[in-house]
């Protein structure tokens, strides 16, 4: 494989040595944008325009999800999960309520209303707050102030597989003054077949989101906008986990006020203030054969802000950010004894915690000249943790005695990158160093089963901060016709925080192995390659090609869990007038680093063929846009690395969305 890879490395570096053409003036960062597209461009561009915003994050090489059902997965960035990576709406901070991850915050926005998904690397994404392997901010479609009245969309879809029904509209108001924007999407699908037609029990949902968005401009440099998103799943199974959800709410509300000051040197200052309440609760009561019926729901509260301002001097240009936020975090277990003379049995899984965070962000990109580009920034925040919980305290006394009921960290990072682009070739070097404070689940969980290894976790509130070096290059050509770029990122992460046998303590779980106490390694290592190319072959097809390779070793050289293989897309995308066509081909190598003392087990590789075809039917101020598809043409019955317990994606699947809009 490591020679496979090797070979194919050499290949595209030597068809992009070949090329020479003029001069570029554009400087090149780390930073990746998935460009999902304004509204009237989103579905004449996308393969499934319909789909879940899942599918639409893994078209990012930075970017894998963990599933554990048909719905809410949980995306990874460079293949770390959501501990150590910052996923953000519009800049706003929240935090999921749900111990067992089912609510991640990309669940939170539908496709419909999302124009696009900023995606960095490592150190480059702590505007926001304190990350480790990346973030990703997602960014909902605005009409601005413009006279163009009213306008609309109807979004309907249906898919065979799981008798999956969509349905949706959007609609908008703008004029030079005001605007308002509104979006609702329902979505509702039974279990879906993997391949063979075998149906995966429990993999059914069912979820509604509504969002609005409104804008004044008072002057033509001040403008105030309000924005609110109401998300409520039910019903919703997850085959990978012994539980399923019987509710999921979210309530995301905020208000921004914008200028732009008439000066020379900067350029806008924005200040926003934000708000949001997580509701999730776990169900057993559709489940056969439950040992004792359990209740766990959890609440996650959030009020937050954050003021930005963006400016240029001379050769610089900078970006400030200070920003602060308290959350409330909350989850509790309630056990029911199969005989009804025996005690009901309760405890905090998260001691209702309560987390204040402050931080500032400072930014700088120098342009040397038009070749080259130095990016610099770096942040500094206080971390506090206090368990608002007496009860809660004392349940983690009972394995950590001296634990304070208040812990404060101080987080730290920086960043610098080089950029250099030439005769249509970029260049990017970059270091980075960054630090993170222990997740709720780390410091203060309490008796959390983790079904992938079947251990009861227990959080350590004396852990010290996650602490990590990394470097980063990438290396690109670009001409008429020819793309292609080689990136690479290294990550070496002290105090590596995991989980470690405590074979004195006994499980709270029935049919658990034992109990794990978060602990943290010397040190653990990741690596990342990832190798994409586009060739446009005629003036109307093009064909794109994605590699991806990763390793991930703790510091005993043992593998880390949920490390993608060598995984592989390639795409014939066809355009004619308002006819578009997509062939493609998508799958993994086999596992074989896979690590057994985390819980994991081989996966073996697969391929899968997808195809669509969709028109855009116009007539005068309306527009129809029909595609169609079929996914995993040929059945396969097959599961990823990411795929939790290894419960296998969907086998073949046909796909109609139709949108109508005005």
């Amino acid at each position: 494989m490591k020679k496979l890879i090797f070979h194919i490395i050499l290949m595209l570096t030597s068809v992009i040595l070949t090329a020479q053409e003029k001069d570029s003036l554009k400087t090149t960062s780390l930073n990746e944008v998935i460009v999902i597209g304004k509204k009237t461009e989103l579905h004449q561009k996308q393969a499934k325009p319909l789909t879940s915003i899942d599918d639409y994050l893994q078209q990012s090489n930075k970017i894998t999800m963990i599933k554990r059902g048909g719905y809410a997965w949980e995306p990874v960035i460079n293949n770390m999960a959501t501990e150590r990576t910052l996923v953000t709406i519009e800049g706003m901070r929240i935090f999921g309520a749900c111990t067992d991850k089912m609510d991640p915050i990309t669940s939170y926005v539908e496709i419909s209303n999302l124009s696009e998904a900023n995606v960095t690397s490592g150190q480059q994404g702590t505007c926001h707050g304190a990350t480790i392997g990346g973030a990703i901010d997602l960014k909902r479609n605005r009409s601005n102030f413009s006279e163009t009245g009213w306008n609309g969309a109807l979004h309907s879809g249906y898919e065979t597989n799981g008798n999956y029904k969509i349905i949706g509209t959007a609609i908008n108001y703008s004029k030079t003054k005001f605007y308002l924007d509104t979006d609702f999407m329902y979505r509702d699908a039974d279990n879906y077949k993997a391949g063979n037609n075998e149906e995966v029990a429990f993999s059914q949902f069912r979820k509604f989101n509504i969002s609005g968005t409104s804008g004044f401009q008072w002057d033509k440099n001040k403008l105030v906008e309000a924005s609110i998103i109401y998300d409520k799943a039910t019903d919703v199974g997850y085959p990978a986990l012994p539980m399923d959800v019987s509710l999921a709410e979210a309530l995301i509300t905020s208000l921004k006020v914008e200028y732009k000051p008439v000066s020379k040197h900067f350029k806008n200052w924005e200040t926003k203030l934000y708000y949001n309440a997580i509701t999730h609760k776990m169900d057993d009561t559709k489940r056969p054969f439950v040992p004792i019926h359990m209740d766990m729901p959890g609440w996650s509260d959030t009020f937050g802000g954050y003021s930005k301002i963006i400016g240029t001097y001379k050769k610089h240009h900078f970006q400030a950010n200070l920003n602060s936020f308290y959350n409330r975090s909350k989850a509790e277990m309630t056990m029911y004894p199969s005989d009804p003379n025996e005690n009901l049995m309760f405890m905090y899984t998260w001691p209702d915690v309560r987390t204040f965070y402050t931080g500032l962000f400072l930014e700088d990109r120098y342009e040397f000249n038009c070749h080259t580009a130095l990016h610099v920034n770096a942040s500094i925040g206080n971390h506090n943790n206090e368990v608002a919980s007496e009860f809660g305290l004392q349940s983690i006394q009972i394995f950590y005695p001296n634990v304070a009921k208040s812990t404060n960290r101080i987080l730290k990072s920086t960043a610098a990158s080089l950029a250099y682009t030439k005769n249509n070739f970029d260049y990017v070097f970059g270091l980075g160093y960054g630090e993170r404070a222990p997740s709720v689940s780390e410091g203060y969980g309490f008796y959390l089963f983790n079904s992938f290894d079947r251990y009861d976790y227990i959080g350590n509130p004396h852990l010290k901060n996650e602490k990590s070096f990394e470097m980063n290059a990438s290396f690109g050509y670009k001409n008429k016709k020819f793309s292609s770029k080689i990136a690479g990122s290294y990550f070496h992460i002290s105090d590596y925080i995991v989980g470690k046998v405590n074979p004195d303590a006994l499980p709270m779980t029935i049919g658990a192995s034992g109990i794990k106490e978060y602990t943290a390694l010397s040190y653990a290592e990741i690596f990342n390659l990832d190798v994409t190319a586009e060739y446009q072959l005629l003036n109307s097809l093009k064909w794109k090609n994605q590699l991806v390779y990763s390793l991930g070793n703790d510091n005993n050289k043992e593998n880390l869990p949920f490390i993608s293989p060598f995984r592989y897309t390639s795409t014939l995308a066809y355009k004619y007038n308002s006819f578009t066509a997509e062939f493609s081909v998508q799958g993994n190598a086999q596992q074989n680093q896979f690590a057994p003392k985390y819980g994991e087990d081989n996966t073996p590789g697969y391929a899968i063929l997808n195809c669509n075809a969709g028109y855009i039917f116009r007539l005068e101020k309306t527009k129809l846009n029909a595609r169609m598809g079929m996914e995993n043409i040929l059945d396969t019955k097959y599961s990823t690395f990411a795929d939790w317990n290894n419960i296998p994606r969907r086998g073949r699947n046909v796909f109609l969305n139709v949108t109508f809009s005005l």
